[in-house]
């Protein structure tokens, strides 16, 4: 069963190992560029006046991402560095898409991001995002598909606009309705 997260959810979530042990907090998710994987977790020190703590937590190493905590086996776990958060050599540097207009490949407006939803197991993705419509309506739109990230803009197609949920209980129903959506033909002239 996928469990779907909005990506705000899981930052600040405590860092905890098997044993107990708070180690810190997530401070930010990256994810690759090519994929929507998320690859790892840069950190912040636990408490208010606590700063960066310039390690990551690369996704392999976490053990479980529960809905109060991330669990990893134990200190080890954490990269001496936040080095692994930067883009590697094949990848260009990603960008923040909160406040992107949303739009699909047509030209209809569909909103601004305002979180991504995460789908949550074995190799955590982006499969859709948060979006605040002209109405200033909150809804989830999922993605598939060839998907273009900019940071002005994400480019979507256009059966998107036609699946959308109010609340993560209802998106993974969107999601399947636009992975069964059959392509449209091409029209002739």
């Amino acid at each position: 069963m996928t469990v779907y997260m909005r990506a705000g959810e899981i930052a600040k979530k405590p860092v905890v190992t098997l044993a107990g042990d708070d180690i810190g907090q997530v401070k930010d998710l990256v994810f690759d560029s090519s994929t929507g994987d998320i690859r790892c977790f840069t950190l912040a020190g636990r408490g208010l006046l606590a700063g960066p703590l310039h390690r990551a937590l690369l996704w392999r190493n976490v053990h479980a991402l529960g809905p109060h905590a991330v669990m990893v086996r134990d200190e080890n776990a954490l990269e001496e560095d936040d080095t692994a958060a930067g883009p590697g050599e094949d990848e260009r540097a990603g960008v923040n898409v909160l406040g992107v207009a949303i739009t699909t490949r047509s030209g209809t407006r569909l909103g601004v991001v305002t979180d991504a939803v995460i789908a949550t197991g074995r190799n955590p993705a982006v499969t859709g995002y948060e979006v605040e419509t002209a109405e200033r309506r909150r809804v989830l739109l999922p993605v598939a598909g060839p998907v273009t990230v900019s940071g002005e803009r994400i480019l979507v197609p256009d059966a998107t606009a036609e699946h959308s949920a109010g609340d993560l209980e209802g998106f993974g129903a969107a999601v399947e309705g636009l992975r069964n959506h059959p392509p449209h033909e091409p029209q002739e002239d």
